[in-house]
Formats: C-alpha cells, sequence, structure tokens
C-alpha cells in the first residue's frame, strides 16, 4: 500500500513573498465564502472581489473554482499535519509521548492512545472553527479535484509518517492498512456527529473515540 500521490492544483506556484500573501488571500476569501454561499455557488470573481485583487490574480493560480477548493483542501491537510505535529511533540516533551513504544507512560496504551487523541481533538478543532473546512476539509466533501483523487489517503499517509516517527516504528502493511480504515471510520463518524449536531454530537464523537482505541489497539499497541 504505497502513498497517493497529489498533484499541486495551482497553475503556478508563488515565488516571491507579495505573491504568496495575494495566494493567501485568495485561499482565505474562498474559505469564507464557502461558509456564506455554499460551493455552487462560490465563484472565481466573488473570492477576487472578496480577496481584493484582480480577477487575473485567481486565474494566475487557478483555472476555476474547483482548482481552488481544492488548493483549500491540501492547505487545510498542511495545517492540520503542522498542528498534529506539535502536539506529539508536546505529549513527547510531557513525558507521555511516543518513548515508551508499547504505551509510553501515560498507563497502558498512554503513547498511542495520547497520539489517538491528538489526532482527533486537532481534526475536530479544524472542523469546528477553520472557515470553509465542514465543505471541503481534506477534499472529501465536495467533488474537488481529479476522480482519483483520494483524500483519506493522503490523510492516512501523512498520519503513518508522523506516528511511526513518534512511535519509533518502521512502518509495515499492517500498519498501513491499520491506519488507512482508521482514518476512514474516523471521517465518516465525525461527519455523522456533525450532521447530528452542528457543534459535534459529543456522544457520538465519545463512541468514535472507543471504537478507535479498540482497533487501534491491535495496529498501534
Amino acid at each position: 500500500m504505497k502513498p497517493v500521490p497529489h498533484a499541486t492544483p495551482l497553475r503556478r506556484a508563488p515565488v516571491q513573498r507579495r505573491s504568496a500573501e495575494r495566494l493567501t488571500r485568495i485561499l482565505d476569501a474562498c474559505a469564507d465564502l464557502l461558509d456564506e454561499v455554499g460551493y455552487d455557488a462560490l465563484s472565481t470573481r466573488a473570492v477576487a472581489l472578496r480577496a481584493g485583487v484582480p480577477i487575473g490574480s485567481v486565474y494566475r493560480f487557478f483555472g476555476n473554482k474547483r482548482a481552488m477548493a481544492d488548493a483549500l483542501a491540501q492547505r487545510n491537510l498542511e495545517r492540520f499535519t503542522a498542528r498534529v505535529r506539535e502536539r506529539l511533540a508536546d505529549i513527547e516533551a510531557a513525558g507521555i509521548g511516543g518513548s515508551g513504544r508499547n504505551g509510553g507512560t501515560g498507563g497502558e496504551g498512554g503513547g498511542w492512545r495520547a497520539a489517538t487523541d491528538a489526532v482527533l481533538d486537532e481534526y475536530l478543532a479544524m472542523k469546528r472553527t477553520a472557515p470553509g473546512f465542514s465543505l471541503v476539509d481534506f477534499g472529501n466533501q465536495i467533488p474537488v479535484g481529479s476522480r482519483d483523487a483520494e483524500p483519506n489517503h493522503r490523510v492516512a499517509d501523512r498520519l503513518i509518517e508522523m506516528l511511526a516517527a513518534y512511535l519509533s516504528r518502521e512502518p509495515d502493511e499492517a500498519m498501513r492498512r491499520g491506519l488507512l480504515i482508521a482514518t476512514e471510520t474516523a471521517d465518516t463518524l465525525v461527519h455523522l456527529a456533525f450532521r447530528v449536531d452542528p457543534e459535534g454530537d459529543e456522544q457520538i464523537i465519545a463512541e468514535m473515540r472507543e471504537l478507535l482505541y479498540a482497533y487501534l489497539v491491535r495496529v498501534l499497541g
């Protein structure tokens, strides 16, 4: 099970600070408008107006709104990865982390359980606070990108990389398969929780954690 490649949706990557800042404004405007008007009513012209840039600046980076939404999803994945890495570093610094390898110092399963909580907590935080995330998240909510895109595979690939380093383990086929299954399961149940309650039904989230603990003890424990 190899990592899934993901081509950049950008027509042209920014090379200067001013260009990078303009791209950030465009993606920020796209995210805000997704929350306000939804994907169907989103337009490149509206994004340009909200971002305060010429329409040509949007087309410099993106051929259409689908590519723009896909770039937002990719940015979400990068930010999610950075947040999880920071949480795992904090856990290790607190003495709960992966150094125990078979559970850390935080009790039975402390290491991998703490890592699982970090991943879920950061995903839920972005679900609740990141503009546009409820529609786009990592690309699997609306038909962005190519039909062959597999956003949960890309998320699982990132988690495998981070958790293998955190637990000082060489990822094998069983670990890759297990984390992909866990990612797909968590994705489905988180979306269920937010369909039941706009803030995420806490009982469903709690049940999801217990389900993932019971499964991941075989994969990471």
